[in-house]
């Protein structure tokens, strides 16, 4: 078996010594790889799409083969409104990269400005009107944030019902429905009071709840 093998490496010796002396140098000069002619971005606006095309005028003068991919995926991800991508090599000549987009999740104000808060935890400014995606008041991690969202879908609370998120310098959250609705979550147990006030709220017997109060242990206080 060993000699097998011994004998394939050296046919392979053979065949590339053989290969390396047929090409003149004359062959060699003639031999040139394509330069990248075309690169394509897909997936964002044709505007956002367009301003990170022009940060790659650079790659025209590269070619596929000794593309430094590390370079291409930080430009990608100084972008806020990547989620994910992916990056495919057109033969001889052409690049193309897929965008998926971010999903914005909430929003915030600092300074009269407003800014989406991404499901890739990042932060992008917006003059656009802001569609249904609660407001977040309060000095919060993007982990409390993300924390609070993951337990809400944990449940059968609709989360594109909140208005507002306050969060607390205990760590804790109230959440204000478009209903007008105020619940007050406690710190603790928080699916479960996540829960309980989808319960309260979906229960004919109550309508035009103005505060659910689930802060302490074993005790709801509710005002119509």
């Amino acid at each position: 078996m060993m000699r097998q093998q011994k004998n394939r490496k050296v046919l392979v010796y053979f065949f590339l010594f053989f290969l390396l002396g047929t090409i003149s140098n004359k062959n060699l000069n003639k031999f040139e790889i394509p330069k990248i002619n075309e690169i394509k971005i897909t997936g964002l606006s044709d505007k956002n799409n367009s301003e990170l095309l022009n940060n790659f005028d650079f790659l025209l003068i590269e070619n596929l083969l000794t593309l430094d991919k590390k370079r291409i995926e930080k430009i990608i991800n100084s972008n806020n409104l990547v989620e994910k991508y992916e990056i495919f090599k057109r033969y001889p000549s052409s690049l193309e990269i897929k965008i998926y987009p971010t999903k914005f999740l909430a929003y915030i104000k600092k300074d009269g400005a407003n800014f989406l808060l991404g499901s890739n935890d990042k932060f992008i400014f917006t003059k656009n009107k802001i569609k249904k995606i609660p407001l977040i008041h309060g000095n919060f991690k993007n982990e409390d944030f993300k924390n609070l969202k993951n337990l809400i879908d944990e449940t059968n609370f609709k989360f594109k019902e909140i208005k507002n998120l306050y969060f607390f310098p205990s760590g804790r959250w109230d959440m204000e429905t478009y209903s007008g609705t105020l619940i007050r979550l406690p710190k603790n147990k928080l699916k479960e009071k996540i829960e309980l006030s989808n319960i309260i709220l979906t229960d004919n017997k109550f309508e035009n709840i103005n505060l659910i109060d689930l802060r302490q242990e074993n005790q709801i206080i509710i005002n119509e």
